[in-house]
């Protein structure tokens, strides 16, 4: 019989390193696949915790990491994407969730002669795996079937480093030193501690329950033994949690608290339980032999357990946690200029941050949006106060430019999908032109402030096409902005024709200002303000159409310029839209006879 060595040791760590870097790679695989969707199904939460924990469950299975849902949970209450109370039941489900890879693990415990049963075992099909994985990641094309194929690797080298394990303590079955020890397991107490440390030591439940399941083909492992172990392994789990909400806000580190308190609580009440079952009762369940099944079956009846107990008391968990880590009265959080869902903590799952970063980025649109809508009314309806606001929301609009390109760089650097590669493209090209557009705002305030301030007005004239082109520019600027935000092409393409009737409008009116200037209509002081305003509308035209041309130019691969010529020169339906546009904002400007017809054929 073999003697377990120094040489079991370096095989049973090599196992275990197999196993971690398998669990890695399937789960950050299956996260890619699935990334995206999470975040937008998180933040559809609503107040139901049975609902949240579905959810918590369904997307812990999908993702394969419970700790990994905790640090998204962390990072979407830390950037203001979900509530406190919204995480509860999530937590809860990803419980239950993560002991799916328990059972996935127990069918290494399957034994038979039959070849279909046989087949079941991870050392017969795991090989077959790898090799479907790897042929996947080398021939395919698309990175959806190349993230498929390192999912299925990812399982492979996690089945493997299971087998690594068994075969590694497997010496320890006949060893009297190793039964010597396993009897201070008998203390529950101990049980629970070091279950605890060692989980917390590799940051894995999964690879902690995998590795006593290793154990357990010893034969010498019993279920009085391995219950507390498994407590306290749930325990150990959440170190990650805690080393996540290290530099986030309060309410970011009550997540960490909140997923401690489930797990210590369901310890506190279940570990009685089970020593008055073994010690009082004496259930004889509890001095037989446990295996791979066994484990898995008391994993999941833990966690289940615990939950239904505690569900119920989601609101008062909450409040223990609020209790514990108490309110910093001088925190306070201006709601307009705080940017949800830029936390570097979402890095750590690129899909999710992608989509964060998307959010982040409608919220800028919406403030650029309403801020060059105020300033364009401020042209012909002055107001001092919405003078104000427009400059505070510029100074705001440049600290998401900020803040966002650099979450961007971040993001660029992580592995992502070509989706999502393209989002981070267009956002970075995007939010560039929402912060020039909010420039622009503040230049026409100025102008606004210059003409109250010395107490001059343009004439009634000046006015109706100020008022002309200021409609032309919202129309465009709702239609650029709807486009980026809904993410529709269709929207975008209408963009660029307006764009060329807003530049032709221009046109005509800076040569109806000349010919006031030169009919003594007009002061030069009037006019160096009016050519100003004429500029700084053209300039914000230009930004719609460099939003629309950057979505049509990624989405549909094309060379924005090229695309342009094309349109402009050979595409009917842009002729006809041009033609549509002129026709409506030059019958307005009045005087339809002087405006040339092959501008409006263009």
């Amino acid at each position: 019989m073999e003697e377990f060595s120094i040489f079991n040791i370096f095989t049973l760590l090599g196992g275990l390193a197999f196993f971690l870097y398998g669990m890695n790679v399937m789960s950050t695989g299956l996260e890619k696949l699935t990334g995206g969707k999470l975040e937008i199904a998180l933040k559809k939460m609503t107040a139901n915790r049975f609902k949240a924990l579905m959810l918590g469950m369904g997307i812990t299975i999908a993702i394969q990491s419970s700790s990994a849902m905790t640090v998204m949970l962390v990072g979407f209450v830390n950037s203001g994407i979900m509530t406190l109370e919204q995480t509860i039941g999530v937590c809860f489900g990803s419980d239950i969730g993560t002991t799916l890879t328990a059972w996935i693990l127990s069918l290494a415990g399957v034994d038979g002669k039959n070849p279909f049963i046989k087949m079941l075992k991870p050392s017969s099909f795991a090989p077959l795996v790898a090799l479907v994985g790897v042929i996947m990641i080398i021939g395919a094309k698309k990175n959806k079937k190349k993230d498929i194929g390192r999912i299925l690797v990812g399982f492979a080298i996690i089945m493997t480093g299971m087998t690594l394990m068994s075969d590694a303590v497997s010496p320890l079955a006949d060893s009297p030193k190793f039964q010597n020890v396993l009897t201070a397991f008998k203390n529950p107490i101990l049980g629970v501690l070091v279950g605890a440390g060692f989980t917390g030591i590799i940051q894995s439940s999964a690879a902690s329950v995998g590795i006593l399941q290793a154990f357990s083909q010893t034969g010498a492992l019993t279920y009085g033994m391995a219950l507390p172990i498994i407590m306290g392994l749930n325990i150990g789990t959440c170190v990650t949690a805690l080393i996540s909400s290290i530099g986030v806000n309060k309410n970011a580190k009550r997540v960490a608290c909140i997923h401690i308190l489930i797990k210590v609580l369901g310890t506190l009440i279940l570990l009685p339980v089970s020593m008055i079952l073994e010690s009082v009762i004496q259930l004889s369940i509890f001095d037989q032999t446990v295996g791979y099944v066994g484990i898995a079956v008391m994993h999941s009846i833990f966690n289940i357990a615990t939950t239904v107990i505690l569900l119920p008391f989601s609101k008062h968990i909450v409040k223990l946690s609020k209790i514990i880590i108490k309110e910093d009265s001088s925190e306070e959080v201006n709601t307009k200029n705080a940017i949800t869902g830029l936390d570097d903590i979402l890095l750590k799952t690129p899909a999710v941050a992608v989509h964060s970063c998307l959010s982040a980025t409608t919220q800028m649109a919406d403030l650029t949006r309403e801020t060059i809508g105020m300033a364009l009314k401020i042209l012909t309806d002055y107001n001092e106060e919405n003078c104000e606001t427009i400059i505070e929301n510029e100074s705001i609009i440049d600290g998401y430019e900020d803040k966002i390109n650099s979450f961007l760089v971040k993001l660029s650097k992580a592995s992502i999908t070509g989706a999502d590669s393209r989002s981070v493209s267009k956002m970075m090209h995007c939010v560039g032109n929402f912060e020039r557009i909010s420039d622009h705002a503040v230049n026409l305030v100025e102008s606004a402030q210059e003409m109250h301030e010395k107490g001059i007005n343009f004439s009634e004239e000046c006015i109706n096409e100020i008022i002309v082109i200021t409609d032309a520019i919202t129309e465009n600027v709702n239609k650029a902005f709807d486009a980026y935000v809904k993410n529709e092409l269709s929207i975008a393409h209408r963009v660029e024709p307006l764009e060329e009737v807003v530049d032709n409008l221009s046109t005509e009116l800076k040569n109806r200002h000349i010919r006031r200037l030169q009919n003594d209509e007009c002061t030069v002081e009037l006019g160096y303000i009016f050519q100003d305003i004429l500029t700084n509308l053209e300039r914000v035209s230009d930004h719609c159409s460099n939003i629309a041309g950057c979505l049509i130019e990624t989405d549909e691969k094309t060379n924005i310029h090229a695309y342009l010529h094309d349109v402009k020169e050979n595409d009917e339906v842009f002729r006809k839209e041009y033609r549509e546009y002129a026709e409506e904002y030059f019958r307005r400007l009045g005087n339809n006879e002087n405006v040339d017809s092959a501008k409006l054929a263009h």
